[in-house]
């Protein structure tokens, strides 16, 4: 491991197959992780519509299902609100967080930010975006398609028990 905490940045609009594979790998790369719940703030929209709160406990209960004790000793979970200030945010993010060396992502935005304030940044590799990614999975369940593909079977009864679907399509009638 060549770092001793990174950083790992999501919506998590729902967790799915993807960001196991992000945690995962960015375990491989630090002996600690923090996972920031990013846009805490933001709920009950078709873009984010799980609360901070809902997508902290179905990300606890699948990192604790996946990872087991490497779960509990080395990934925290944090959810942080926005600030909607680009070129801040990184220090903001040092404000609220402990010391990290760097962060791991794909997001273009997210690479830059992070390299412009001198931290590294480890991109981890691709994971099926294409079918593994929160706005299609959330089109699809708002379609009645198959959407549960990529979300993990651990979390797919809390979903159906916060009615995921029903606010989906609910959010998504226009007046």
């Amino acid at each position: 491991m060549k770092y001793d905490r990174l950083i790992v940045v999501g919506r998590f609009q729902p967790p799915h197959e993807g960001h196991v594979h992000l945690v995962k790998y960015a375990l491989s790369q630090a002996r600690e992780i923090i996972v920031i719940i990013g846009s805490a703030q933001d709920s009950f929209t078709l873009r984010n519509p799980l609360t901070a709160g809902e997508r902290f406990s179905l990300l606890d209960k699948l990192l604790r299902s996946r990872l087991g004790e490497d779960y509990c000793r080395r990934v925290k979970i944090v959810p942080i609100m926005d600030i909607n200030m680009n070129k801040v945010w990184v220090r903001y993010l040092e404000m609220q967080l402990p010391p990290f060396q760097g962060v791991v992502t794909r997001n273009p935005l997210v690479k830059m930010l992070f390299r412009d304030a001198g931290y590294a940044v480890i991109e981890q590799p691709p994971y099926n975006r294409e079918e593994c990614e929160g706005t299609r999975i959330r089109e699809r369940a708002v379609k009645g398609l198959e959407w549960t593909n990529c979300v993990p079977p651990e979390i797919i009864e809390d979903l159906e028990a916060i009615g995921f679907v029903d606010r989906l399509r609910e959010l998504s009638v226009k007046d």
